[in-house]
């Protein structure tokens, strides 16, 4: 049986092509920000708030997509959204704009990604999801090798010119759209629902769902409550005293760890369990976060990176794998939307939190807290039920 189907081909290079365009802004934005006088704070209520608006969305449009039986339109406009953000965000700098188009662009994300992880779920089977969504990640993530690569390379003969990244990452977005009119929809037949489908339905999902689903989606949620935006790993390089081009070079090496490890690790826990992957993955984010509460030096940036760049390939693929194998094929779209939307609230918390600890006390705490955390929902994990091991 062929695992990597045309479909999901066609699927992880609009996610490439999209991350291309993403990424090469991600470790510039809050170089940027900085540069229109945003401080710590309020950028981690914007990187907050963003995630927040994929979350409500993430739920809603799941749920839409899985009532209608549709899932492609979703995924055409989630990415058509996104790519129209990026040279919006440099059309002008009040902060009221910036939040505005950021939110746009995780808009886009909420709309697509139910749908999109539905279609990759249909082309599979529970033997082979990990292989699937690591495949996938893996090709996301290798734009993420990519974009911040094109920005190091910009910006080392047009220093400080940063609004102009975000023109040029318009262009890999109009790719992605475009790649997105070659993908076929299966025909799914629609639920029979008289009422509307409403903004909170995700909520409504998660009392009436599984148990197994919500004592897995629990500890994931606890952990994403204390597992802020990654741009505070890169203002802790620039809080160093490093570089801009250290930052995105370090940046650059752990998406390339990312992409090598996805489809291996994603395998692995076909093979031996998604449970011990994910735990595994789960123990290197602490130990990364620990280190990097006492580390000023560059190698060991780097080697702290290449470890969370396996922790990443371990977890994100696999959580999703490991939902969707516990859900309903009819939920799979609103299962994971649930999942990620709730993911994406806690990020709101995680990042104003690490934010305003941050501001309070210092960079170090807000790893050391993250890192405690992390070892309690080792044990959450480890104590789980066998029947949730997947």
């Amino acid at each position: 049986m062929k695992i990597i189907t045309r479909t999901i081909w066609l699927l992880s290079l609009v996610s490439l092509f999209t991350d291309v365009s993403s990424e090469m802004l991600y470790p510039v934005i809050p170089i940027y920000l900085k540069s229109i006088n945003f401080s710590i704070f309020l950028i981690g209520m914007l990187e907050g708030l963003a995630e927040a608006t994929a979350g409500l969305s993430k739920g809603y449009f799941g749920k839409l997509s899985d009532n209608s039986g549709r899932r492609l339109p979703f995924v055409r406009l989630g990415y058509a959204l996104s790519a129209l953000s990026k040279p919006m965000m440099a059309f002008f700098t009040p902060p009221v704009w910036i939040f505005t188009t950021r939110s746009m662009d995780r808009l886009g994300k909420g709309i697509r990604t139910g749908a999109r992880d539905a279609m990759l779920s249909d082309e599979s089977t529970p033997q082979n999801k990990g292989k699937v969504f690591g495949f996938h990640r893996g090709m996301d993530t290798l734009g993420a090798v990519i974009g911040p690569a094109v920005a190091l390379l910009f910006l080392y003969f047009y220093p400080g010119k940063y609004r102009m990244l975000f023109y040029i990452a318009f262009l890999p977005g109009i790719i992605s759209i475009a790649c997105t009119f070659i993908i076929k929809d299966k025909k799914n037949e629609p639920k029979v629902n008289n009422n509307k489908t409403s903004i909170f339905d995700f909520i409504k999902y998660w009392k009436t769902s599984p148990v197994a689903y919500r004592k897995l989606v629990t500890g994931f949620l606890l952990f994403a409550l204390f597992n802020s935006s990654d741009m505070f790993l890169l203002l802790k390089i620039k809080a160093e005293g490093f570089s801009d081009t250290a930052a995105i070079g370090v940046y650059i090496f752990y998406n390339m760890v990312y992409a090598l490890f996805s489809y291996p690790l994603g395998s692995i826990g076909d093979s031996l369990g998604l449970k011990k992957v994910f735990v595994g993955g789960l123990v290197l984010f602490a130990l990364v976060y620990f280190g990097m509460s006492v580390n000023h030096n560059l190698f060991f940036f780097f080697v702290l990176f290449f470890l969370y760049g396996i922790y990443a390939a371990a977890t994100d693929g696999i959580s999703k794998a490991w939902v969707s194998n516990i859900s309903d094929k009819k939920d799979t779209a609103t299962a994971v939307g649930t999942y990620t939307g709730f993911q994406s609230i806690c990020t709101l918390i995680a990042s104003s939190l690490a934010g305003l600890i941050w501001y309070q006390f210092g960079a170090g705490s807000v790893f050391i807290i993250s890192g405690i955390v992390t070892v309690a929902v080792i044990v959450y994990f480890l104590l789980m039920p066998k029947t949730l091991n997947s």
